[in-house]
């Protein structure tokens, strides 16, 4: 603007009277003096006796203020860098001062501090104003820079995040005290810091609103742009808030809000900052008609259906040292430290889960079946979506038809106990059998027979396998099913006494290693009956009926062990994080997947696949393939009573596991009445199996098809040969209706020992 602006009227003051004027509002105000005379110092030290005791407690007070990091909101973004979630104890975004708008910087500084670029941190001639006032009877004014200003809210923030409250009120506090300690911080400050690093500090540090802190989330807040897009009437509804948050919002009180923002307009125009036409034009806009209100919810509702993967990303950075020595450190970190958390989640896999799970298993179902689909990558341990049909409510007392349960996680990442995977436990048995140079067309006996606890070895017992004196023997569903067949065969049509003959035969202390190897985790102590939230090789719990899958896992964990299968036998730990970036840039390291190249030997791993590929063409879930012919392999699984029921099925580039059944454990689905269809009992192929081919038809939609290695001849052993697509085996008849989505192959008392 140009100085001989008529707009602006400057004064000049001496220093001798400015120093008078101060020194009379000390000896004529009282206490209110002590401040003027204490910001006179450092124009007039010496001056007069009548200062000494004010000098005194003036430098009492710290020199030096080192403005820290501010808190700021954490993001949570999905792989693609879409946004799934804020967290926040501020809800703020630290910009430089290049990406605040011109007009946003004159906003502030007509309304707050106009002489913000003359004076030294204190204002002399505000001073010297507010003490003609108040001694002439005027309504109380204070004499606050945009420096003391910065200060006091740097302070404020010091305070929140030391968690000291009565500090937060000192900082707050109306007193002599407090606007001294402000007063000489300022001066200090100014010295330290540039104009523009405080005007940037001011501007990321102030509050704008109601739970909305720096200019950046108020521009998004109210007008979801950038500030660094910010209008001249914008800026002034954001600069008029600052004064008193509650009162000058725009979303609490509009009217009030717009006569701030009017006040602040003619500021701007009256200091040259806005032309007479624009400032015309803005205080004839109502303010209703420039918000565009974008509220920031925080935690992981935001994320609607893929919240509970939210969640598990929530769990593992509270539970992960590289994130802090303690938990608070942690939570202090998430809420406060403005991190970027990129997630391995794949939006459109996701999509697919959520519309899959919630369509063919619905949340108000008639047989009150709960569900959950989780899928992750092969050969990185990537979680790619996690999906469940009962909707996300994290509070204390949830709505019906919610929980704040995740049915795919652990107890660590989503308080679940885990389920009973019945027969999808088989393949590790299958891995085990492979491993110890036995073959898949070797045959076992399928008669159901009793056997006692002297049939089976595990050498890392000392007492040996304890089974009570009535021994198992496990039943078929199909009772026709008996004699001898090969180990293929049991595996496709899922023959549990063929299983247990085959575990006989083994140590079962390897069948444990295995299956560990390849990735199963145990989510419950078979002994205590409690949860676990750190397994170890040892809480695998060895039992004969430990091959027909009686100890509780996650559909997460199944689907990362059956990864192994697919990825050729490279086991990793599920990962949802892969990196997380402070607001420096620099970057914290991320919990690993560890994966291990050599959890499975790689022929074990394909001649597997061989097998299993089987489950789909003529086996169990008969009818499940993908389109197009894409090679896929999986098992399906039924516990006892078929309270859960599963099906876990991979292509090499992804491994999913759906799992259908009842949350608790304790209901039975023997005789259902499943929207309006009849299932008696619910197999792994009545629900499960489906579901799985749909979505998996959609999550590799575009990807290309990829077939898996070669199996082993030596592991297929004699029996003619081999041929991928058609095995010298049984008919689909022999597994009962496949296709007509009402029957299964021979899991269903998979729980029973």
């Amino acid at each position: 603007m140009n100085p001989s602006d008529p707009r602006r009227i400057t004064r000049t003051m001496p220093a001798t009277q400015l120093v008078a004027l101060l020194l009379a509002f000390l000896l004529t105000a009282g206490a209110g003096g002590v401040l003027a005379a204490g910001l006179a110092i450092p124009l007039a030290a010496g001056a007069s006796t009548a200062t000494n005791t004010t000098v005194e407690l003036f430098e009492e007070v710290p020199d030096e203020l080192t403005p820290g990091p501010l808190s700021q909101a954490s993001f949570v973004y999905a792989a693609d860098g879409s946004l799934l979630a804020t967290f926040y104890a501020q809800n703020r975004i630290v910009v430089p001062l290049d990406e605040v708008s011109d007009a946003m910087k004159n906003a502030v500084i007509a309304i707050e501090d106009e002489r913000f670029y003359q004076h030294g941190g204190i204002d002399p001639r505000g001073i010297t104003r507010a003490f003609a006032n108040n001694l002439a009877g005027k309504s109380t004014q204070g004499a606050s820079t945009l420096t003391q200003q910065y200060v006091k809210n740097v302070l404020i923030d010091q305070a929140e995040q030391q968690g000291d409250p009565f500090g937060v009120l000192e900082a707050r506090e109306d007193s002599v005290e407090r606007k001294l300690r402000e007063a000489k911080l300022s001066i200090a400050l100014e010295k330290e810091m540039s104009k523009d690093e405080i005007l940037q500090g001011y501007l990321n540090v102030a509050q704008f609103g109601t739970s909305v802190y720096g200019v950046e989330t108020a521009s998004h807040y109210y007008f979801d742009k950038s500030a660094k897009d910010l209008t001249p009437v914008e800026a002034a509804t954001i600069a008029g808030v600052t004064k008193a948050p509650s009162q000058f919002d725009p979303t609490v009180n509009p009217e009030e809000s717009q006569k701030r923002r009017d006040i602040v307009l003619n500021k701007m125009w009256s200091l040259g900052y806005i032309s007479t036409e624009e400032y015309n034009d803005a205080i004839s806009t109502p303010i209703v008609d420039t918000l565009h209100v974008t509220p920031i919810e925080v935690g992981c509702q935001a994320a609607d259906g893929a919240a509970f993967f939210c969640e598990y990303v929530i769990k593992e950075i509270m539970a992960s040292p590289e994130f802090g020595e303690t938990s608070s450190d942690r939570q202090e970190l998430l809420y406060r430290g403005g991190l970027e958390i990129t997630t391995t989640l794949d939006p459109a896999k996701q999509t697919a889960a959520e519309q899959q799970v919630t369509t063919q298993v619905p949340a108000d179902n008639t047989a009150g079946l709960e569900s959950a689909v989780v899928s992750v990558e092969p050969g990185t341990g990537k979680i790619l979506a996690m999906a469940q049909n009962v909707p996300y409510d994290p509070s204390s007392d949830p709505a019906p038809g919610t929980t704040s349960v995740s049915y795919a996680a652990d107890y660590a990442h989503g308080g679940s106990r885990g389920f009973q995977p019945g027969s999808n436990f088989k393949p590790f048995v299958l891995a085990e059998w492979l491993k110890t140079g036995r073959t898949l067309n070797e045959t076992v006996n399928a008669t159901k027979v009793r056997r006692y606890s002297n049939a089976w070895h595990a050498s890392c017992l000392e007492r040996g396998v304890n089974i009570g004196r009535d021994g198992w023997a496990p039943a078929n569903t199909e009772s026709s099913l008996g004699g001898n067949m090969s180990v293929l065969k049991a595996t496709y049509l899922s023959v549990n006494t063929a299983y247990a003959s085959m575990s006989t035969q083994l140590d079962l202390c390897g069948v444990r290693n295995t299956a560990w190897d390849m990735g199963f985790r145990p989510t419950v102590n078979n002994e205590t009956r409690q949860p676990l939230t750190t397994a170890t090789v040892d809480d695998v719990y060895i039992t004969p009926s430990m091959v027909v899958g009686t100890q509780n896992t996650s559909p997460l964990q199944l689907a990362a062990a059956y990864a192994t299968i697919a990825s050729n036998g490279t086991y990793c730990d599920p990962i949802a994080i892969t990196k997380v970036t402070k607001p420096d840039g620099s970057e914290i390291k991320v919990p690993s997947a560890n994966c291990n190249p050599d959890a499975l030997p790689d022929n074990v791993a394909a001649t597997m696949v061989y097998a299993m590929k089987n489950v789909l063409t003529i086996g169990t879930a008969y009818g499940n393939e993908l389109a197009g012919g894409r090679p896929a392999a999986g098992k399906t699984g039924t516990n006892q009573l078929s309270a859960q029921t599963w099906f876990t099925g991979f292509t090499p580039q992804i491994s999913t596991t759906v799992w259908v059944g009842e949350a608790s454990g304790e209901t039975s689905h023997l005789n259902i009445n499943f929207q309006g269809r009849y299932f008696d009992p619910l197999y792994g192929s009545s629900l499960a199996a489906p579901l799985w081919r749909d979505y998996m038809n959609m999550a590799t939609d575009g990807m290309p098809v990829e077939d898996f290695p070669a199996p082993d001849p030596a592991l297929i052993g004699g029996g003619g040969g081999f041929s991928q697509s058609s095995p010298n085996t049984a008919s689909p008849a022999s597994s009962t209706s496949q296709g007509s989505g009402t029957g299964a192959g021979n899991d269903g008392d998979g729980g029973q020992g």
